[in-house]
């Protein structure tokens, strides 16, 4: 059985978590606080991040891109064109384009502030006696999340899902970010209407279902958060 070492608001551990669903990969998983710098995780992953997949017997599989990468290898390239990953060259370029997106540019602008100011700096232990929230970081970010909307709208109202014809890593990794977000009630759903029908569409599919269902101490998720029909 697979392990997979994440936080539960860490949206790059949403991202590989979901992706493990939809393949329908059974994974263990471990709740791992970075801020405690455990030497055993350092060993696994010396940047200090979450996830980390483990497969019994083979090195550590760390971050999100490349545990998409490993994913396909080991059980999307068996699916032919029912991967996460397309088969076509082209297609895959665009699902990496928009991963890269979310995973990396989102992340920056949007989801790693939000998570970071909002829940990582309050828990005890971060910083020399816990850090205040910076409210200039989070209403920039909240003023980012509006950009990103309206991107997945408009890819939203071209393709039947993000990147083409299929469900991909691209569906995932935007919704694995807006839902850490959605969590703390920063997404203004109601200012793209097909951005919101779309991440009602991903939200519904079963592989959501653990994510959905889990709370974190300390702060309650929005109140529409677990609502498919919100």
């Amino acid at each position: 059985m697979l392990t997979l070492f994440h936080h539960p608001l860490c949206p790059h551990s949403r991202f590989v978590r979901l992706a493990l669903a939809e393949y329908k990969r059974e994974v263990r998983l471990i709740e791992e606080r970075t801020w405690e710098r455990r030497q055993d995780f350092l060993a696994m992953n010396p940047a200090g991040t979450t996830p980390v997949l483990l497969d019994k017997g083979l090195l550590p599989v760390p971050g999100a891109a490349i545990a998409a990468e490993y994913l396909d290898e080991i059980r999307g390239a068996k699916q032919d064109d029912a991967g996460l990953l397309p088969r076509d060259p082209s297609s895959r370029v665009e699902v990496r384009r928009l991963m890269s997106w979310f995973n990396d540019k989102f992340f920056a602008e949007v989801s790693g502030p939000l998570v970071t100011e909002r829940f990582f700096k309050r828990h005890k232990g971060v910083g020399a006696d816990g850090s205040a929230p910076d409210t200039e970081v989070i209403r920039a970010a909240r003023h980012n999340i509006r950009h990103h909307l309206a991107y997945v709208g408009w890819l939203a109202r071209k393709r039947d899902w993000l990147a083409g014809n299929q469900l991909s890593y691209a569906d995932l990794s935007a919704a694995a970010h807006l839902s850490a977000a959605d969590y703390l009630g920063d997404v203004p759903w109601n200012e793209d209407e097909t951005a919101k029908d779309w991440y009602a569409r991903v939200k519904s599919r079963p592989s959501f279902r653990s994510i959905l269902a889990e709370t974190v101490a300390g702060i309650r998720p929005s109140p529409t958060y677990a609502d498919l029909d919100f």
